[in-house]
C-alpha cells in the first residue's frame, strides 16, 4: 500500500464531500452558517473527520472551520494551513481567533449553528469553555444546535465510498470464517479468548485497527445460559458447542461490525442440530423483516415497532438493536432499538433515517432448541448494509447457514 496515494485519496475525497455534502445540508436545515471548534487532543468528532490526512485528525492547538453562504464558502481560523479550508485569519495579525472570527460573519445574518446536542454525542463535540468564547465572540442569540448538520455530515456516503466500505466488509468476513473454523479452533484445547486474540493479531498483521476487542462466547446444552454474555469471559471450546463471534475493523477510515456463528460438530455428526438451522433461517428472516421497512425519512422506532409487530406474527421471538455505521463504529444516525429497549429509543429513536448511509443490521432471535431437551438459544446476527432512499442491501453478503467447525 502507497500511503502517499492513500493521503491523496483521502483529501480528494474530503474536498468531494466538502463541496457536495455540507452546501446540500445548510440549505435543507436553514443555516447561515456552521462553525466547527476544536482544541489539539479533545478534537470536537465532527472536525476530525473534516481534517486533510497530514494533520492525522489533529486540531493542533485550536482551529475554528467556518462554512458560511449556504456552505458554499468555507474557510479555516487556525494557525497552520488547513488543506481544503483557505485561511481567513493570521496568528501575527495582531487580532485574535474570536475577534477574527467575529469579522469573518459580521456580514453573514442568520443562525449560525454549533455542535452542541443533547441526545447525539458525535453532534456534541463543543467543549464548555469553547462554548463561552463563541458567546462572547458571536453574541448568544444567533447560535443554535447544529444537530442535524453534524449528523448529516457524518452519515451521508457519497456512492463511490461504498466501494471502500464493501471491501472493509469482506475482509472482515474473510478473517470471520477462517476463525470459526479449525483452522483456528481445535475442540478441547481452544479457548474463546484464544480466538478473539486471532482476530485481533491478523487484524493487526493486515494493518488494519479495531474498534473493539472481539467478542468470543458459547452456547452449550446444559449451560441453561439465557444470553452468551451471561457465561466466563474464557471458556474451552467443545463439540456440540455454538460459538458466537462479534467482530469488527477499520479500513481506511471506515468501520465494519459483524456478528457470526460457527457449530461445533460432535464426532460422527455432520451437520449441526435441524432446531439451531431453523434458528438461522428466523434470524435471516428478521434481516429480510427490517430491512424492507427501513427507509428514509421514516424515524427509527417506526422501522423498529413495524419490524417486530411483523416478526412476531411469523412466530419469531425478535430482538431488534440496529445502528448506523461508517466513519464510526457505532455512527451518526437515528437508532432502530437497543437490546434493552425494545418499545423504542426516546429521541435518539425519534430521528429519521437518513439517505446514503451505511447500517449494521443487528438483530438476535430466541429459539428453542430441540436436541437440547428444550433449551433456550439465541442466534445474534449482524451484518453491514447500505441504505439509498428506500432500498437496503449488504454491501458484502451475508451469513445464511452455520459454519460447521470439524
Amino acid at each position: 500500500m502507497d500511503i502517499r496515494a492513500v493521503a491523496h485519496d483521502h483529501d480528494r475525497l474530503l474536498e468531494r464531500r466538502l463541496d457536495e455534502i455540507v452546501p446540500k445540508l445548510m440549505r435543507e436545515h436553514g443555516f447561515a452558517a456552521w462553525v466547527v471548534d476544536a482544541r489539539e487532543y479533545n478534537e470536537d468528532p465532527v472536525a476530525a473527520t473534516m481534517l486533510p490526512s497530514t494533520w492525522l485528525s489533529t486540531a493542533r492547538r485550536r482551529t475554528i472551520l467556518v462554512f458560511k453562504d449556504d456552505g458554499q464558502t468555507r474557510g479555516a481560523i487556525a494557525r497552520y494551513p488547513v488543506g481544503p479550508f483557505p485561511s481567513v485569519w493570521q496568528a501575527d495579525s495582531g487580532t485574535d481567533e474570536w475577534a477574527a472570527l467575529a469579522a469573518y460573519l459580521e456580514a453573514t445574518p442568520g443562525t449560525i449553528g454549533i455542535d452542541t446536542s443533547t441526545t447525539f454525542a458525535l453532534a456534541d463535540g463543543l467543549t464548555s469553555s469553547e462554548h463561552r468564547r463563541l458567546v462572547a465572540a458571536l453574541g448568544e442569540n444567533r447560535l443554535a444546535s447544529a444537530e442535524p448538520l453534524a449528523l448529516g455530515w457524518l452519515e451521508t456516503r457519497l456512492p463511490d465510498e461504498t466501494e471502500e466500505m464493501a471491501a472493509a466488509c469482506a475482509m472482515a468476513h474473510g478473517y470471520l470464517r477462517r476463525a470459526l473454523s479449525t483452522e483456528v479452533i481445535e475442540p478441547g484445547e481452544t479457548t474463546t479468548q484464544d480466538v478473539a486474540w486471532w482476530l485481533a493479531q491478523i487484524a493487526h498483521d493486515n494493518g488494519h485497527g479495531l474498534w473493539f476487542h472481539p467478542g468470543v462466547t458459547v452456547q452449550r446444552r446444559g449451560d441453561g445460559t439465557q444470553s452468551p454474555a451471561d457465561g466466563p469471559s474464557d471458556r474451552t471450546i467443545e463439540g456440540g458447542d455454538l460459538v458466537h463471534i462479534d467482530f469488527g475493523i477499520v479500513h481506511n477510515g471506515y468501520h465494519t461490525d459483524q456478528q457470526q456463528h460457527g457449530y461445533v460438530l460432535l464426532e460422527g455428526e455432520t451437520d449441526a442440530p435441524a432446531s439451531m438451522a431453523g434458528g438461522m433461517a428466523q434470524g435471516n428472516r428478521l434481516q429480510e423483516i427490517l430491512m424492507e421497512e427501513m427507509r428514509a425519512g421514516r424515524s427509527g422506532n417506526e422501522v423498529l415497532a413495524k419490524s417486530l409487530t411483523r416478526g412476531r406474527s411469523e412466530g419469531i421471538r425478535p430482538i431488534i438493536y440496529t445502528h448506523p455505521i461508517g466513519l464510526h463504529g457505532h455512527a451518526a444516525g437515528s437508532t432502530i432499538g437497543l437490546w434493552d429497549a425494545q418499545e423504542g429509543v426516546p429521541e435518539a429513536g425519534d430521528y429519521p433515517i437518513g439517505e446514503n448511509t451505511g447500517w449494521s443490521i443487528e438483530l438476535a432471535v430466541e429459539f428453542e432448541v430441540s436436541e437440547w431437551g428444550g433449551q433456550q438459544a439465541k442466534i445474534m446476527l449482524e451484518e453491514d448494509a447500505f441504505l439509498t432512499t428506500n432500498e437496503v442491501g449488504f454491501l458484502d453478503g451475508r451469513q445464511e447457514r452455520l459454519w460447521l467447525i470439524g
